[in-house]
This record gives structure tokens, C-alpha cells and sequence, in this order.
């Protein structure tokens, strides 16, 4: 399977799922429809399937444009999210398939919004499986709270996306990583998977290039709010459970001015 970051408005990522052997295409969030277009046609591929993982504008705008444009594609989206245009609505553990190869679970990993889905992917047994985060799971960060609750992303983080396999590749919705690392050093100076991280991530963003992906495994080394299980990161911020700390680490990020 082949994954394409498409850049869109200012910081949001689309992406194109395509499976090789057919030439069908999947798109995650597809905010710019013509230019979701443009990089079908240079890749000769069919799109199949709209995958939004959440309401917001900047994730599921286009999707009207986009069923104008090509009629009979099917657009999903959760149950409990209202999005625009939606053709099939899905619910926690429906399976979506994509050519002759690609398989897609939804993951229900509500708190941003109260319906947000991400998206575990799987081709064949050599490509490693990848999970389209929305605004969930950012590189080295997550989502403001604006539908639900600490509870609920220590549920989507720790235990929906934390228990997929280690080398999961993880495309998130937003180019927020640099800022991300630079809050994760402030709660922990000490960690060097942070500060290694930050130095390749200033170096890939000189050059203009993503740093996404990243992997599950990568992200319980240098996410903060992936790493709230650990004595000594609750300690750091003066908290006695995992889900207060998640809770206090999400009110510094909102207060930082870094």
C-alpha cells in the first residue's frame, strides 16, 4: 500500500491510501477536493472512499465539493459526529475494505469531538499497518478537549491507539509537531528520545518536508500525554493517577506560550 501526504491550508494534512494492485484510492480529510483531484490524476488512481475522522471544517469542508465531483464515492464518518455529506456512518469496530489488499478498522477515539474516528490500516504482510489520528494523537501531542474529557483521551491515547502494534505508523491531521516537542521538554528536560526527536524534526521542516509519520512505539518515548502511566511523569506535574495527570499536562499545553 502506498500512503501521500497532501499539505492543505495552512498546517492540516490530507492523505491518499492506495492500494497497488487495483489502483483504488481511500482519502483521509480531504479539505482542498481540487487538489485532492490533482494528485489522483497524476497518480492514476480511482478514489473509492472519503475516511473523515471529524467534523471541524478543516477536516470534513470539502466533502460536499468532493461529492459533486465524483458522485458516487461513499464518505464515512462517526456515528455520533455530525459530518458534512456523510454517505455511511460508522461505528467503533467496522471493517472497510479498499482494493485487493488494504484493510481498514474504525476506532472509535472520541474527546476532541465527542464522534471522532481514527483509522487502523493493514495491507499486506510486509507493509507495516498505519492509523490515520485526526486530532486525537498528534506527533508528541493530542487534541484539545473540546467534546469530552480527560477520561476519554486517556481512553483513545493509552488504550485504543496504545495497544496497537509498536511500529503502527501514525499520519495525524495537523503539522504541530515542532511546537509539540518543544512543550514535551519542558515537562521532561531530561529525555533524550524528546531532544534527538526535536533536532530531526527542525531539521525536516527547514527542508519543507513532513515529519509525519511517526509510530505508536515512538510515540510512548516522546509524547508527554502518552507517557502519563509513568511514576515519574506524574510526579513531575504533582499528580496521583494517570488520567489527572493527562488532565494537568493538557492545561499547561493550553497555558504555554512557547
Amino acid at each position: 500500500m502506498q500512503i501521500l501526504h497532501i499539505p492543505c491550508l495552512e498546517d492540516n494534512y490530507s492523505y491518499m491510501i492506495i492500494d497497488e494492485a487495483t489502483k483504488e484510492a481511500a482519502v483521509v480529510d480531504p479539505v482542498e477536493p481540487h487538489k485532492i483531484l490533482r494528485v489522483a490524476q497524476e497518480n492514476g488512481v480511482d478514489l473509492k472512499l472519503v475516511l473523515i475522522t471529524h467534523h471541524h471544517w478543516d477536516h470534513a469542508g470539502g466533502n460536499e465539493k468532493l461529492k459533486q465531483l465524483v458522485p458516487d464515492i461513499k464518505i464515512f464518518g462517526g456515528s455520533l459526529d455530525n459530518v458534512q455529506a456523510c454517505t455511511n456512518k460508522l461505528e467503533n469496530g467496522d471493517k472497510l475494505s479498499l482494493g485487493a489488499d488494504i484493510n481498514i478498522l474504525s476506532l472509535h477515539t472520541p474527546c476532541h469531538t465527542k464522534g471522532h474516528i481514527s483509522y487502523y490500516i493493514t495491507g499486506k504482510e510486509e507493509d507495516d499497518p498505519a492509523v490515520f489520528t485526526g486530532d486525537t494523537l498528534f506527533i508528541a501531542g493530542c487534541g484539545k478537549f473540546f467534546e469530552g474529557t480527560a477520561e476519554q483521551m486517556y481512553q483513545s491515547l493509552c488504550t485504543t491507539l496504545g495497544s496497537l502494534p509498536k511500529p503502527t505508523r501514525v499520519y495525524c491531521g495537523h503539522e504541530y509537531t515542532m511546537k509539540n516537542l518543544q512543550f514535551a521538554s519542558t515537562v521532561e528536560p531530561d529525555n533524550v528520545s524528546i531532544s534527538q526527536k526535536l533536532s530531526w524534526a527542525e531539521q525536516k521542516r527547514k527542508t519543507g518536508l513532513p515529519t509525519v509519520p511517526s509510530t505508536i512505539g515512538e510515540e510512548f518515548e516522546t509524547n508527554p500525554f502518552m507517557r502519563v502511566d509513568l511514576p515519574e511523569i506524574q510526579e513531575k506535574v504533582g499528580c496521583k493517577s494517570a488520567v489527572e495527570t493527562l488532565r494537568k499536562i493538557r492545561q499547561l499545553k493550553d497555558e504555554w506560550r512557547g
